[in-house]
């Protein structure tokens, strides 16, 4: 069945700065993506859910058709059938590989120019040293848009490998904003052999020793999203922010889990992230707010009660919180809320559920995401129980920016100081210590790191005070403000091809 999907999946895929390599996932149009020597397709995610891997060069694009070769055998494909490419890009001495997500309409090319440097609007970029480069390892705080909303983030950084004893980040400011880190420190986690540790929102680790695959996926629809959802790979479920053939702009979707008889607790694994055009939609809905934005920002920062509200709003909208539903003999019951996580990169959670009222042998969670809101990749459960850890905590040994200053006293604690990156290209390198291993365990490293950003606005502007109520007070409104926007950035591509 292919995915759901008339208009342009969104995602991004970025690395700036030298030495970086990055798997992000980036728009751009499928017609700029025909200069070898820049960009080397080296495989495809078809709307039907096929992973395609090209012989060396790369494929190429002509006359609205992908050209290649599949294990010496000719492949070719139309680019309406085509939901993500993979690319390769060298630079001189630089190489990665990234995904480009194909701008896909009903017959049609959508031309998405500019359309990484106009969405993307959130969080710093975090590399880990993998032993021979930096490579892009975690995206921390997104939606932290003021210091009253800042925000832990316990990350894994599936990446970092240790060299010369020392263990080493790169922190970056790829976006037009300015990034507060307050925080940051490693948790070097030893845990059982055949185990993971996987972490929830509130930092709390976990150990997964069984995870169950998913048995069943559809939407509302009824139709099967299965291959989409089953594993953590190329296979996401993004849809646009586009209506269905009934008007609605948020979907349900029912999945489907073994249940052992007598278990009352649940571990829901999602591999999930925020939607590059809800991103998006962050910087919008501030920008509604014009010369007061100020004053806004004021409130979130005194007020709890103002920040509770906001908070109350994303789980109703669920724009960029998500209700997870369990389904018991009294009906659909919520039982735990997903904040979400920044656009480019996503990594397993853990969601702790109670399942004691659920009956039978299977259990049934569904979750109803607003469209161009939400990128799903897999989900996956959990009944074991969690096992002993050992975890050590390290603070940076040190951290200096571009010029050679020492900025690690703005690192080491949770306080009244921030490392303050305020322009594109800033960054700082830090260093951790590397402690022993612990016999008979494997290892996993999460990143706790704690902080904010401000987005940089034009904010001269009235208010448009109609909008703002509408989306605060109206259920379903923010989504169709996105919605608008998403139509009215569409006319405009086409218009510029």
């Amino acid at each position: 069945m292919p995915k759901r999907m008339v208009a342009i999946v969104l995602a991004v895929l970025l690395c700036l700065g030298a030495g970086c390599h990055v798997q992000k996932v980036q728009q751009l149009p499928p017609t700029s993506v025909t200069q070898p020597e820049k960009e080397t397709i080296v495989g495809v995610t078809t709307l039907k859910g096929e992973e395609v891997s090209f012989d060396q060069p790369g494929a190429s694009i002509r006359d609205k058709t992908l050209y290649g070769s599949v294990k010496k055998t000719p492949y070719e494909l139309p680019l309406d059938q085509v939901q993500r490419f993979w690319v390769e890009r060298k630079e001189l001495s630089k190489s990665r590989t990234i995904g480009l997500v194909a701008a896909v309409a009903v017959g049609a090319i959508v031309i998405a120019a500019v359309i990484v440097a106009k969405t993307k609007q959130s969080c710093p970029f975090v590399y880990s040293w993998d032993g021979t480069q930096y490579v892009f390892d975690a995206e921390p705080y997104g939606g932290a848009i003021t210091r009253g909303l800042e925000k832990d983030d316990f990350t894994p950084l599936d990446r970092l490998r240790e060299q010369d004893g020392l263990y080493r980040l790169k922190l970056t400011n790829e976006v037009d904003e300015t990034q507060f880190t307050n925080l940051t420190e490693l948790w070097v986690v030893d845990h059982p052999v055949e185990t993971r540790v996987v972490a929830d929102v509130q930092g709390n680790l976990h150990t997964l020793a069984a995870p169950q695959n998913l048995l069943s996926a559809r939407d509302a629809a009824g139709h099967d999203l299965l291959p989409w959802l089953r594993a953590t790979d190329r296979l996401i479920w993004e849809p646009s922010a586009v209506p269905d053939a009934k008007g609605n702009l948020q979907d349900e979707i029912v999945m489907t889990f073994p249940k052992p008889p007598g278990v009352t607790q649940a571990k829901l694994i999602a591999n999930v992230a925020t939607g590059l055009w809800g991103s998006y939609m962050i910087k919008k809905m501030v920008e509604l707010r014009g010369r007061e934005v100020g004053a806004w920002y004021s409130l979130m920062d005194q007020s709890q009660s103002a920040r509770a509200d906001l908070f109350a709003w994303e789980v109703r909208e669920q724009l960029f919180a998500l209700k997870i539903y369990v389904e018991e003999p009294t009906g659909w019951e919520v039982r735990a809320v997903l904040p979400g996580v920044g656009p480019l990169i996503s990594k397993d959670r853990v969601i702790p559920l109670d399942v004691s009222r659920v009956q039978g042998d299977q259990l049934r969670v569904r979750i109803s995401p607003p469209a161009g809101f939400w990128a799903l990749n897999s989900f996956a459960v959990d009944y074991s129980q969690d096992r002993s850890v050992i975890v050590e905590k390290f603070k940076p040994l040190t951290a200096r920016d571009p010029d050679g200053k020492d900025v690690l006293p703005d690192l080491m604690d949770s306080d009244d100081r921030y490392l303050a990156m305020p322009n594109i290209g800033d960054t700082a390198d830090l260093t951790f210590p590397v402690p022993s291993r612990h016999a008979g365990t494997d290892r996993t490293i999460f990143l706790h790191s704690r902080g904010y950003y401000r987005l940089h606005l034009a904010s001269s502007s009235e208010p448009d005070t109609k909008a703002l109520q509408e989306i605060e007070n109206v259920p379903g409104a923010g989504a169709r403000f996105a919605a608008n926007h998403f139509a009215q950035w569409q006319i405009a591509q086409r218009k510029n091809q």
